[in-house]
């Protein structure tokens, strides 16, 4: 029976967690280390935690957060947010998390993707790349939290980042995004085709069929935010995860 990650992804602001839509008008859900006590119980494969200010504010990683964070998981976990140097991932990796996230600084930076790969391990280093789809169809990178767009091609940008050293690439289009309106499988159909590096779909999962349409066309792991944080039926706040035999009835035999 084939496995497959899939990722509650957390979204920090001023240390609480919050939830956006298309990356606009947070809103706070509550503490972030009793989310993850929950996924604990619920086992869930791994997390995502996401600093979304932390760039925007041009500040450094939240050290003492991530530590705390880290002594609470029971489960593997990546970061991203604000992080610029080498010094800053040791620290990161050393505070418990098993990967970074480099969205922004891989952009501005590329060279560092590769003296992270180089010290840690290319499985250390995940590139997030958000995207836009434009009234004409083309999809448009953009970095500083969705705000600014670059004028790389996608395509090269996916070539850059895998040749630069990254271990994965974290996809999300920015217009799915906290939605519940499913991934944008085109999107990721292209992203996968062109990279020989594992994919993270990210962006409107709405339930499992998601999961595995994602999966289906080329996504390696599968992750979400609105899905594990809210209840699809009334959006109202719960952490939620489906249980192993959910899981196993409903996606991963159906992936065989």
């Amino acid at each position: 029976m084939r496995r497959v990650r899939v990722i509650p992804v957390l979204l920090l602001l001023n240390n609480g967690l919050v939830k956006t839509k298309k990356f606009k008008k947070p809103v706070y859900i509550g503490d972030p280390i009793n989310a993850v006590k929950i996924f604990n119980e619920k086992e869930v494969d791994e997390i995502v935690l996401l600093d979304i200010s932390a760039t925007k504010e041009k500040r450094n990683p939240d050290f003492t957060k991530i530590q705390e964070i880290g002594s609470e998981a029971f489960m593997p976990f990546s970061y991203g947010g604000g992080i610029k140097n080498l010094d800053e991932i040791k620290t990161i990796l050393n505070a418990g998390a098993e990967k970074v996230i480099l969205n922004t600084e891989a952009y501005n930076n590329p060279k560092l993707i590769t003296e992270a790969a180089n010290l840690y391990g290319n499985q250390s280093v995940v590139v997030s790349i958000d995207v836009r789809k434009s009234a004409f169809g083309k999809y448009n990178v953009f970095i500083n939290s969705g705000k600014k767009k670059i004028k790389t091609k996608l395509i090269d940008y996916l070539k850059q980042m895998e040749n630069a050293g990254a271990g994965e690439v974290f996809i999300t289009n920015i217009g799915h995004e906290g939605t519940f309106a499913g991934y944008d499988l085109e999107l990721i159909q292209l992203v996968s085709e062109n990279l020989n590096i594992p994919v993270i779909a990210n962006g409107g999962a709405r339930n499992i069929d998601d999961f595995h349409k994602a999966i289906s066309i080329g996504a390696s792991a599968v992750a979400a935010g609105s899905r594990f944080v809210y209840s699809t039926n009334t959006n109202g706040i719960l952490i939620n995860y489906p249980d192993q035999i959910e899981l196993i009835k409903n996606f991963y035999q159906k992936l065989d």
